[in-house]
């Protein structure tokens, strides 16, 4: 742990930033993409991966238990589960990261068994496992817990109709998962239905898989008797890391345009921001953010305090929440910033506090922002990706220096973030 409260990033602050900031691959769509390719003994080519710490920790999850991977480029990967051992699965890397429980559906549903300890990954309130395991549960597998060990066994899944108890969007996925190779058909009711799910369960129709309802909180999976085919798939843009540069543009005095926006999300993201004041532009080609406009929080109907919260898609995204609270330190008025989902998520305004900003935390899932408030640099921890990168959008905005540690946290879901923000203008170094 101190190793990683070492790396820091130093960032002088109140530089204007413009410039083209292209989005990387979607790091929540990679990590259950990665583990389809468990499905199919063929070869699986992925492209537009983001060189991550997570997605590096899943690919080595999978190479541990025997999926050979071979580097085609600098963002793109061929993968080989022809002969793959459950037994075998690196104990030490699961607890990393959070994504580790999606081995949990390939692999019950292809080798009948698999051993995973709890997963790791942000501690942003209670993540809850229940749903993954009724929802496994339901199609025939029994599932234990011994020894800090989860286990997952069946003699063969079958196809039922599964409601979710919440539209959990990583149980959604090894639902999803275990029911391509379950015999009957499956239906998930209550599903979650954001990009990333889109994305894997798209990538699996073009393995062979049959599945309708795509983008619907029900989803329909026909099963197979069979493993599916190999495939190549591109992952799509990542809608966390756009909105969050979303928020960034605005608060930084430039403009910046971003390409290759996915049309889905540009909808739902502005949902919540522009109750803040941010409004966007497309050229056409690029999604256009002017910095240099005032941002001002837009009241309610009748002059009430706005209200900027969370909810499964096509809702607010939740890991767009902290960079929300940032924006509205920013913007002339007044706005609740409501995280419904994660009762810890908002637990770092503390830090935008000791920076200068007007914020009143009225609970664990609530906080009263009054801007715009001059935030001065200061010396700050990351507690997880989301609001790291949301401190970090505040130092660039602020006057002076500021100093944030334990940056991997930060890098677990940003690609080269430093060279990309540099691009546009930013003075920000990284030092050991």
């Amino acid at each position: 742990m101190n190793l990683l409260l070492n790396d820091v990033y130093v960032v002088e602050g109140g530089h204007p930033l413009s410039g083209i900031l292209q989005p990387c691959g979607s790091k929540n769509a990679a990590l259950p993409i990665l583990a389809a390719c468990l499905l199919t003994d063929s070869d699986v080519t992925l492209h537009n991966i983001p060189d991550i710490r997570d997605v590096r920790t899943m690919i080595s999850l999978l190479t541990s238990v025997g999926v050979s991977v071979t580097r085609l480029g600098s963002s793109s990967i061929r993968l080989n589960a022809s002969n793959i051992n459950p037994d075998s699965i690196d104990t030490s890397a699961c607890m990393e990261i959070r994504a580790s429980i999606l081995l949990a559906g390939p692999l019950t549903a292809r080798a009948g068994r698999v051993k995973l300890p709890p997963p790791g990954g942000d501690i942003i309130g209670r993540r809850r496992l229940d749903t993954h395991f009724l929802a496994l549960e339901q199609m025939g597998a029994a599932v234990g817990f011994s020894g800090r060990m989860l286990s997952f066994s069946t003699e063969g899944l079958i196809g039922k109709s599964i409601f979710l108890d919440e539209p959990s969007v990583t149980a959604t996925e090894n639902a999803i998962m275990a029911a391509v190779l379950a015999d009957g058909d499956t239906v998930i009711y209550n599903a979650a239905c954001e990009p990333n799910v889109q994305d894997l369960a798209n990538m699996l129709i073009s393995m062979g898989a049959k599945i309708t309802g795509i983008g619907t909180n029900r989803i329909c999976i026909a099963g197979s008797d069979t493993l599916l085919r190999g495939t190549e798939h591109t992952i799509t843009p990542d809608h966390i890391e756009i909105g969050s540069f979303i928020g960034l543009a605005a608060c930084c005095g430039g403009v910046v345009r971003i390409p290759d926006v996915p049309s889905n999300i540009v909808k739902p993201t502005m949902n919540g921001f522009s109750k803040l004041g941010i409004s966007i532009e497309s050229d056409g080609k690029y999604l256009v953010i002017d910095g240099t406009r005032e941002l001002v929080v837009q009241p309610d109907r009748g002059g009430s305090i706005p209200t900027v919260y969370d909810a499964p898609w096509p809702g607010f995204s939740p890991d767009l929440t902290s960079t929300a609270v940032v924006v509205a330190t920013q913007a002339s008025g007044t706005a609740l910033i409501f995280e419904k989902m994660f009762e810890s998520r908002l637990f770092f305004v503390d830090k935008l506090v000791a920076m200068g900003a007007g914020i009143i935390q009225c609970d664990p899932h609530r906080v009263v922002v009054s801007g715009p408030s001059k935030l001065h640099g200061t010396d700050v921890i990351s507690p997880d990706i989301r609001a790291g990168m949301a401190l970090l959008t505040a130092a660039l905005c602020a006057d002076g220096t500021s100093v944030i540690r334990n940056v991997r946290q930060i890098e677990r879901g940003y690609e080269n973030l430093l060279d990309r923000l540099r691009n546009l203008g930013a003075r920000i170094t990284r030092e050991p």
